[in-house]
């Protein structure tokens, strides 16, 4: 694992949003979006089919990143799947934002399921109050930073879950968000109607790629820069010494690397009964995406138990370079881990982004 420089950035400038984003409950018309929940009785791998490049239908024309999904109840260990992820192309209803997530449930999918219907709903709330209302679609950087935004959302689930009885239930959360944002205000719309080419959104030379991530419990964002993996992520176990100490601090005990011998991962959403002690407070980077960046893997742990993230990213980028689609590349990934024995469930994003926007 390597140490990546992460950058604090972001707010407004003028553009009108060009695309609006799908709700997860409908059909995308201009964008891509999509929420699993599967409970799927088979020990095969599956994939989402908005991600699917195996037909003329392509639901990521025009934006600067591609997404797969695989996903793997493991019948062999597992009689529920737990697991759900979502993704939201043009996210925010901003042209060539994304928003991807995966949770990972335990005592339950209630928690989970809630959080894939929900979260993102009330980041994009965070989002207009931290602007004073509807921000433009090019944030100038350096005004607000979207990981307060990701902080008070996490923070905001974890109370609504709790209030509501949802929170018999938990999960880790794993969340990243990918934005363009300016050093100056941008008057004027960069879109492929007016300048031509392959993209909806043509950045200039005061424009930056942002890549946003916020996560609680095991499942990990890893990104690929120039061939060598970089943790975007904090795993929050009862393996931790910070975290031991923490749980230590206020009252709990950690018994067989499990918070008061019950769970294994120390910050979560949900989990009500031990909220003084598994906490929902989220780890947060920024990090400024430039040519050299290749591709984002988030997965559960049921992946990253058997896998390394330097192994995950040498076998995505081997068959990225054999032509594989981010989903082909995805379930390649889901199958490795259960090739190598995982116990858990399994669910793998692959976010693949494309250098050329920046040319």
């Amino acid at each position: 694992m390597n140490n990546l420089k992460s950058t604090s950035t972001t707010t407004t400038t003028a553009t009108p949003p060009i695309q609006q984003t799908s709700s997860l409950a409908s059909t995308p018309s201009n964008g891509a979006s999509s929420t699993s929940n599967s409970n799927s009785n088979s020990n095969s791998t599956s994939t989402s089919n908005n991600s699917s490049t195996d037909t003329d239908y392509d639901p990521f024309l025009g934006l600067s990143f591609k997404v797969g999904v695989a996903e793997n109840k493991n019948t062999t260990f597992r009689n529920k799947m737990e697991d759900v992820h979502t993704y939201i192309a043009n996210f925010a209803e901003r042209v060539d934002w994304g928003y991807f997530a995966i949770f990972d449930g335990h005592a339950g999918k209630d928690t989970a399921r809630w959080c894939g219907n929900n979260l993102h709903t009330l980041l994009e709330e965070e989002i207009e109050k931290s602007t004073n209302g509807s921000p433009p679609p090019t944030p100038i950087t350096g005004k607000n930073d979207l990981r307060d935004d990701l902080y008070k959302c996490f923070v905001k689930a974890d109370d609504i879950i709790e209030k509501t009885g949802q929170g018999k239930s938990g999960c880790t959360a794993a969340v990243a968000v990918l934005r363009w944002e300016s050093d100056i205000d941008e008057p004027v719309l960069h879109t492929k109607t007016e300048h031509g080419g392959r993209f909806d959104f043509k950045p200039t030379e005061n424009h930056k790629r942002m890549l946003y991530t916020s996560n609680v419990g095991d499942s990990r964002i890893v990104l690929c820069r120039a061939g060598r993996a970089y943790r975007l992520s904090y795993d929050h176990k009862a393996t931790d010494i910070h975290e031991i100490t923490r749980i230590e601090d206020n009252g709990g005990l950690v018994l067989k690397n499990r918070v008061n011998g019950v769970l294994a991962v120390t910050r979560s959403l949900g989990d009500a009964y031990m909220k003084s002690l598994v906490i929902g407070i989220p780890f947060t980077t920024a990090t400024e995406i430039t040519q050299e960046d290749e591709f984002i893997i988030i997965g559960c742990d049921g992946l990253w138990d058997v896998v390394s993230d330097s192994h995950a990213c040498g076998v995505a980028r081997e068959a990225f370079k054999h032509g594989l689609s981010p989903t082909q590349v995805a379930k390649k990934l889901c199958q490795l881990a259960i090739d190598l024995s995982t116990t858990d469930n399994i669910t793998v994003m692959v976010i693949k982004l494309d250098k050329d926007v920046f040319d």
